[in-house]
């Protein structure tokens, strides 16, 4: 089994900052890449951050140059460091991985719970 447990959103003013923490445990041979998205109310879920094993990155175009995704392959933990936060970033952000199993060395995508993220204009 996965586990995937995301921390540290909260409520934050425009212009403020918030960093995100995701540790993936369990039954992990490897974590190729790793990732976090948003949905906010009445919208699909979408893509904010990614990055690959080797630290390739991509970003929504609407958080480029404001948000930082990195990686702590030793620990199997990402985060996300957001700045400039806008009234639009508001919604729940929730953490993927790609993992490996060590059991059959099959991959899987495994989800955190989410965490909510709220910013006041």
């Amino acid at each position: 089994q996965v586990q995937v447990v995301e921390s540290g959103g909260g409520l934050v003013q425009a212009g403020g900052f918030l960093r995100l923490s995701c540790a993936a445990s369990g039954r992990i041979f490897r974590i190729n890449h790793m990732g976090w998205y948003r949905q906010a109310p009445g919208k699909q879920r979408e893509l904010v951050a990614r990055i690959t094993s080797d630290g390739n990155t991509n970003y929504a175009d609407s958080v480029m140059g404001r948000f930082t995704i990195s990686r702590d392959n030793a620990k199997n933990t990402v985060y996300l460091q957001m700045n400039s936060l806008k009234p639009e970033d508001t919604a729940v952000y929730y953490c993927n991985a790609n993992v490996v199993h060590t059991t059959t060395l099959l991959f899987g995508d495994y989800w955190g719970q989410g965490t909510q993220v709220t910013v006041s204009s």
